[in-house]
C-alpha cells in the first residue's frame, strides 16, 4: 500500500514537471520567435533607410550643384527668362508651344 503512495506522488511529480519544461520550452519557442521576427523587421526597415539616404544625398548633390549655379550672374539672368519670362529692356519674349504642350 505504500508503494502505490510513493508511486503516485511521483507520477504528479513528474507530471508537474513535465508541465513545467513544456510551459518552459514554450516560452522560450515564443521568445526566440519574436526576436527572429524584430530581426527581420530592423533589417527590412534598414534597407528602407539605406535607400533613402541614398535618395537624400542624390539629392544633395543635385542641390550643392544648382547653389553653383545660381552664384552665376548670366546663369541666373538665363533661369529667369527661361522661367519667368522676364526680359530685359527693349526685349520682346515670344513663347513657342513645345512638343509636350
Amino acid at each position: 500500500m505504500k508503494e502505490k503512495i510513493i508511486t503516485k506522488k511521483v507520477k504528479r511529480r513528474l507530471t508537474f514537471l513535465s508541465c513545467a519544461i513544456v510551459l518552459l520550452v514554450g516560452i522560450i519557442v515564443t521568445s526566440v520567435f519574436n526576436d527572429l521576427c524584430q530581426i527581420i523587421h530592423n533589417k527590412n526597415e534598414l534597407s528602407l533607410l539605406n535607400n533613402k539616404y541614398d535618395d537624400l544625398l542624390h539629392e544633395e548633390e543635385s542641390l550643392q550643384s544648382e547653389i553653383t549655379k545660381l552664384q552665376d550672374g548670366d546663369y541666373v539672368a538665363r533661369y529667369a527668362r527661361e522661367k519667368y519670362l522676364y526680359s530685359m529692356p527693349d526685349e520682346v519674349i515670344i513663347k513657342l508651344p513645345s512638343d509636350k504642350e
